[in-house]
């Protein structure tokens, strides 16, 4: 029986996940990219893991990698977003804040996504109609909730948007300070913990479209009721971009009033 969209996303997840662990806390060989980025053997290891499952299962799909660019021969139509070690960086430094992200944009829309956690052997996975966590073989549905008043933002360039908005300019806000707590943790597993719950809300500036950072926690946001917007209130991908996740709908309206406060006056 040929394998689901869905069962192959969490495999394809899983399999980069594996890779991740093994490296930890071994001597990484570290290759340069732009703007002072780097990847790293374990980034490159864990891509061509993720790739073969995809390849063996579905060897028609292109798929578009961080590492690697844009592999395969078919059309865009199915298009496979993988993102092998988010948080690099962290990773490099022992801090075991990463994750793996997989997802299939297929008709113009993300239709199955994994977020895998390598240290906690946690996989958040969306088949696009609920989300969900699988740990220890077993499946939980993700429920938001904006109880913590734990809010990540990203603080690493770009900002595309840095005239009108700035999220360390937000964390000194009055409202804010009052309202929420910041967290920093410099990958894109906290926009998973925003649909599980263990997180109010999660901030980034930049353009997002076709992101293989951000495609697979879209995707299970959206999949488990959170509020999902663009920088200035637009659609996802519209507008002036960048992201705003919120648990609910108060998180989400504070937050835009947050960052509206920083847009100068209408003369």
């Amino acid at each position: 029986m040929s394998i689901t969209d869905r069962d192959l996303v969490i495999e394809a997840a899983e399999a980069g996940a594996a890779v991740v662990r093994s490296r930890y806390g071994s001597a990484l060989t570290r290759f340069a990219k732009s703007d002072g980025d780097f990847a790293t053997t374990a980034d490159i290891e864990a891509e061509a893991a993720v790739i073969e499952v995809l390849r063996t299962a579905r060897p028609d799909d292109p798929v578009l990698g961080e590492e690697s660019g844009r592999t395969g021969s078919g059309d865009d139509d199915r298009l496979w977003l993988v993102d092998p070690l988010c948080g690099t960086l962290n990773f490099a430094a022992r801090t075991m804040l990463a994750s793996v992200n997989v997802a299939l944009r297929a008709g113009g829309d993300v239709t199955v996504a994994a977020c895998a956690d390598p240290f906690t052997n946690e996989v958040f996975w969306t088949g696009a109609a609920a989300a969900h966590v699988r740990h220890g073989g077993a499946d939980r549905r993700l429920t938001p909730s904006a109880g913590s008043g734990l809010v990540d933002v990203n603080l690493d360039p770009p900002f595309p948007n840095r005239d009108v908005f700035s999220a360390a300019r937000m964390l000194a806000d009055e409202g804010f300070i009052a309202r929420f707590r910041p967290r920093v943790v410099s990958t894109t597993l906290a926009v998973a913990w925003v649909a599980a719950g263990r997180r109010a809300a999660y901030v980034t500036d930049g353009d997002l479209r076709d992101s293989v950072h951000f495609a697979a926690g879209i995707a299970l946001c959206r999949a488990a009721g959170c509020v999902v917007t663009g920088i200035d209130g637009e659609p996802v991908h519209m507008g002036a971009g960048g992201l705003v996740v919120a648990a609910d709908a108060p998180t989400h309206a504070a937050l835009l009033a947050l960052i509206a406060n920083q847009r100068p006056p209408r003369s």
